[in-house]
């Protein structure tokens, strides 16, 4: 029931979100690699660069590190997420032949995560954009807003680790829709719920917060 009330909350407060196409499960795959630890202007760049400069994932793949690297300078840490995308391109093709992700559909959602997170530089947050944005799975990307807020709710207990708060999400039935509900809880710590200093007078969700009535 709780969970039910954040989803509507932060629902009517920021809006229904219409799911937009992010490419193949191999795009969303490498831009996700890309986005870690930069914003997300940053990570557009390296990832629109690399798009620009290779014709193809067979390309990248055919690619030496220093090209790869030079491509997504402007996303930050470029040696090591060329490295990232240069073993887990070659991963793809050894396992399916080709550069495409499509057999994921025909596998359940814990063992398509187990596989995603076998590749190096591959948490359960990458693998979980790769089921959530490119075959619609239900399952939770936690990044560090999504786990502030679920910590903050009183979902998971205080001292929790990013693991934990994804262990929670993972299997929960009663969310309609797992896609709205990861890009609200992502916009709702980005302007709401504010590491340092949380607008909690702003907040749809005070009164299921914890964190709001324990300050109280």
């Amino acid at each position: 029931m709780k969970l039910r009330k954040i989803e509507s909350g932060l629902e009517k407060h920021f809006g229904r979100k219409i799911r937009k196409s992010r490419g193949s499960a191999v795009d969303v795959l490498i831009s996700t690699i890309l986005s870690q630890s930069t914003s997300d202007i940053n990570s557009g760049r390296a990832f629109g660069s690399l798009k620009a400069s290779f014709k193809s994932w067979e390309a990248v793949g055919r690619a030496s590190l220093g090209r790869i690297e030079k491509s997504i300078r402007a996303g930050g840490l470029a040696r090591i997420k060329a490295g990232y995308i240069k073993k887990a391109l070659g991963r793809i093709r050894r396992d399916y032949g080709k550069y495409d992700l499509s057999g994921l559909k025909k596998m359940g959602i814990e063992e398509s995560l187990k596989y995603l997170t076998s590749f190096p530089g591959v948490g359960e947050k990458t693998a979980a954009c790769v089921l959530l944005f490119a075959f619609g799975r239900k399952v939770m990307p936690v990044d560090t807003h999504v786990h502030r807020v679920s910590v903050r709710l009183g979902l998971v207990p205080e001292g929790s680790d990013r693991g934990k708060t994804f262990q929670f999400w993972f299997g929960q039935n009663n969310i309609v829709d797992y896609y709205n509900l990861h890009l609200n809880m992502v916009q709702h710590g980005r302007v709401v719920c504010l590491a340092r200093k949380p607008r909690c007078g702003e907040c749809v969700l005070r009164s299921s917060c914890l964190y709001f009535k324990n300050r109280k």
